[in-house]
C-alpha cells in the first residue's frame, strides 16, 4: 500500500482537515456575511423588545399570583412595592383542572374551536366561490373586485360598529324583519344569536382576503390544463376537482393556516361587537383580556397563563398541520 504525502504540508493527500469548532464557524460566518448580520440586527432588536421580552415576562407572570392588588404601583406620592409570590404551575392547574375549569376555560375553548372552524370554512368556501366567478370573463369584473374588497379595506372597528348598529333592536335588520312579519332575534343579547352574529360579522370581514388570495392562485393555473381536460371529455365538476383544486393546493394550505391563526386570535370583532355584555360569546383571547383588564381585581397571572396556553395550542396545531400537509404532498409525489 502506497501513501502519498504532500511535502509542503506533511499531510496525506486526500486527507480531510478537521472540522472547525462552533466558535470558529461562527466567526468565519460573521466575517463572510457581516453585511447580512448588520441588516438583520435592527429587526432582531425590535422583535426582541416588542415580542420576546413581553413573552418572557408574561411567562414569568404565569408562575406567580400577580394581580392588581399585589403588584408594584404608585398611589399619589406613595410607592407600593410588589408583594406577589412564586407559585409554580398552580395557575395552569387551576385553569385546566380547577373546580371552575369548565366555566372558565373549557367552555370558551370549545366555543373558540367551533368559531374558528366555522369562520375559516365560510371564509374559504365563499371566497373560493367568488374567486371562481371573478376569474371568468365578466363585464364590469374590475368593479366587482373593488366592491368585494371593500369590507377588507375598511378599518375593522368601522365595520364592526356598523354591524352593531344594524343588529341593534331598532336596527335596520330587525326593522326589515318586522316589515316582513318575521321574528326579530335578539342579536346582541341572546347567547345563540350573539354567537351567530359574531360568525356572520367575521365572515363579512374575512372573505375578501380569502377571495383575493385564491383568485391569484386561480390565475396562476396554466389554461392549457383546462383545455386538455375538456378535450378528454371532463365536465365542469371534474375540471374543478382534478385541475382547479390541485392547482390551488399550495395557496390553500397557506391561507387556511393564516385564517386559523387570525381567527383563533380574533380579538377586535368579539370585543367591539359585545364588549363585556356577552360572557358566553367570549373566545379565549377576549376572555383572557377580561381577566386581565375587564374586572377588579385584575388577575394578571391568570390572564398571562391564558396567553401562554393560546400560544401553545397554536404551535401544536401548526406543527401537526404542516406535518399533515408534507405527508400528503409526499404521497402525491409517489
Amino acid at each position: 500500500m502506497t501513501v502519498v504525502i504532500d511535502r509542503a504540508t506533511g499531510k496525506r493527500r486526500g486527507e480531510r482537515e478537521p472540522r472547525p469548532g462552533p466558535g470558529r464557524r461562527l466567526k468565519n460566518g460573521f466575517h463572510k456575511h457581516w453585511y447580512a448580520y448588520a441588516m438583520v440586527a435592527p429587526v432582531a432588536v425590535v422583535l426582541g423588545v416588542l415580542v420576546l421580552y413581553p413573552l418572557a415576562y408574561g411567562l414569568y407572570l404565569t408562575l406567580t399570583d400577580a394581580t392588581s392588588l399585589n403588584t408594584a404601583r404608585t398611589i399619589g406620592v406613595n410607592e407600593i412595592d410588589a408583594t406577589y409570590k412564586f407559585i409554580g404551575l398552580d395557575n395552569y392547574a387551576d385553569i385546566l383542572w380547577g373546580p371552575t375549569a369548565y366555566d372558565r376555560f373549557w367552555s370558551h375553548f370549545l366555543w373558540t374551536v367551533f368559531w374558528t372552524a366555522a369562520c375559516v370554512t365560510l371564509h374559504y368556501g365563499i371566497g373560493l366561490g367568488l374567486a371562481l366567478l371573478l376569474n371568468q370573463k365578466l363585464r364590469g369584473r374590475t368593479l366587482y373586485r373593488m366592491l368585494l374588497v371593500l369590507p377588507w379595506a375598511v378599518p375593522t372597528f368601522v365595520t364592526v360598529f356598523g354591524w352593531r348598529f344594524m343588529l341593534a333592536d331598532g336596527g335596520i335588520i330587525n326593522s326589515g324583519l318586522e316589515l316582513l312579519h318575521l321574528p326579530t332575534p335578539l342579536w346582541l343579547e341572546d347567547t345563540f344569536w350573539q354567537r351567530f352574529s359574531a360568525i356572520m360579522v367575521n365572515t363579512w370581514c374575512g372573505v375578501p382576503f380569502m377571495m383575493v388570495s385564491l383568485l391569484g392562485g386561480l390565475q396562476s393555473i396554466d389554461a392549457s390544463l383546462y383545455e386538455a381536460s375538456e378535450m378528454d371529455g371532463a365536465n365542469a365538476w371534474q375540471r374543478f376537482r382534478y385541475v382547479t383544486l390541485p392547482g390551488l393546493r399550495s395557496v390553500s394550505t397557506t391561507v387556511v393556516l393564516l385564517g386559523v391563526i387570525w381567527t383563533f386570535n380574533q380579538f377586535a370583532i368579539i370585543f367591539l361587537l359585545f364588549g363585556n355584555t356577552a360572557p358566553d360569546a367570549q373566545i379565549l383571547v377576549t376572555w383572557a383580556y377580561q381577566l386581565g383588564f375587564g374586572q377588579q381585581p385584575r388577575d394578571y397571572a391568570q390572564s398571562a397563563a391564558y396567553g401562554i396556553l393560546l400560544l401553545s395550542l397554536l404551535i401544536v396545531f401548526t406543527s401537526f398541520y404542516r406535518r399533515w400537509i408534507d405527508r400528503n404532498e409526499q404521497q402525491l409525489a409517489i
